[in-house]
């Protein structure tokens, strides 16, 4: 317990010293904001966080600093649910990113609260939300549909069928966009996690409070332990350990920093894991989704089998 939830602990006890509870005198148990790595919500491990205020210069939350030890333990994480979830069938994981936009659409009032603490419009905010469940069912939709389309059987000259199909490509590190506390988290996991990847993600440090209430969706969301996983801190602190992780096979950058986008390319080509960069200033228009996006972080197999006599 931190020195001002103990002041706040303290003056509880004395405002209520004679047994009597006031109503107007309580203090309201405030929300902790915490990680989410393998489907449990740890404190950051380093012990860290940072202060969030609004623009009157309130504090809203407490926001764990992750380290890069919190990073790592997000990445074994992910690699030990890649396979099984992978695995699933593709109507199983439709169903699966339906059931998270069910979760989220009844807590849609809550995520438009958060939004608006953080600056948004009462407009703005229930415009983000609305879309963020319109895209997850998106991409709900193309789960049983994208092998189908991006498939082919190919024409060869000896004897045998030669067939091309996508396949996740493992494990992404994804440093979300800065400038959207929602839309962009929610469009740069579901596409990742429909094709069967895990991911790891690095939340808006500005804007940070709606990801750690989105994790809580995903967690009633029948999503398996450790195929999402969210992080809040620093970007600057923790881009390089998203780029030049070993057992990370893709990463993405949202953002548009020359100087950023240089580091996480040369990073990435240590163990020649695939950068994606998307310079998407605006997440609500209709180009922030597409079924490409879901291709972008899948691997073309080939296989070829003899026709026999």
């Amino acid at each position: 317990m931190d020195q001002i939830e103990k002041n706040k602990v303290e003056e509880s006890v004395r405002t209520h010293s004679n047994g009597q509870a006031s109503k107007s005198q309580r203090v309201d148990v405030m929300k902790t904001y915490k990680l989410f790595i393998d489907g449990k919500f740890p404190r950051t491990e380093s012990g860290r966080y940072y202060i969030l205020k609004n623009s009157d210069g309130d504090t809203l939350a407490n926001v764990c600093k992750s380290s890069r030890k919190d990073f790592r333990e997000a990445v074994v994480a992910a690699r030990k649910a890649q396979h099984g979830w992978a695995a699933k069938s593709a109507y199983n994981k439709g169903q699966i990113l339906y059931r998270i936009a069910e979760m989220l659409e009844s807590r849609k009032a809550q995520f438009v609260s958060e939004l608006m603490d953080q600056g948004y419009t009462s407009v703005d905010a229930q415009s983000e939300v609305s879309a963020s469940i319109d895209r997850l069912v998106y991409y709900a939709g193309w789960s049983d549909k994208y092998q189908q389309v991006f498939s082919s059987v190919n024409p060869v000259e000896s004897s045998h069928f030669n067939f091309s199909v996508p396949e996740a490509t493992g494990v992404v590190a994804i440093l979300s966009p800065e400038n959207v506390g929602l839309i962009g988290l929610v469009s740069t996991i579901a596409p990742a996690i429909v094709g069967g990847n895990t991911v790891v993600v690095l939340a808006s440090s500005t804007l940070p409070l709606s990801s750690i209430t989105f994790a809580e969706v995903i967690h009633s969301s029948d999503v398996p332990a450790g195929v999402v996983n969210i992080l809040t801190g620093e970007r600057n602190e923790l881009l390089s350990h998203f780029a030049n992780h070993m057992d990370v096979n893709a990463v993405v950058y949202c953002g548009n920093e020359s100087s950023e986008i240089q580091k996480i390319q040369e990073l990435a080509s240590l163990n020649v894991k695939r950068p994606l960069i998307y310079s998407t200033n605006n997440w609500m228009k209709e180009e922030a989704q597409n079924p490409y996006r879901i291709m972008d972080l899948q691997e073309i197999k080939t296989t070829w089998h003899p026709i026999g006599q």
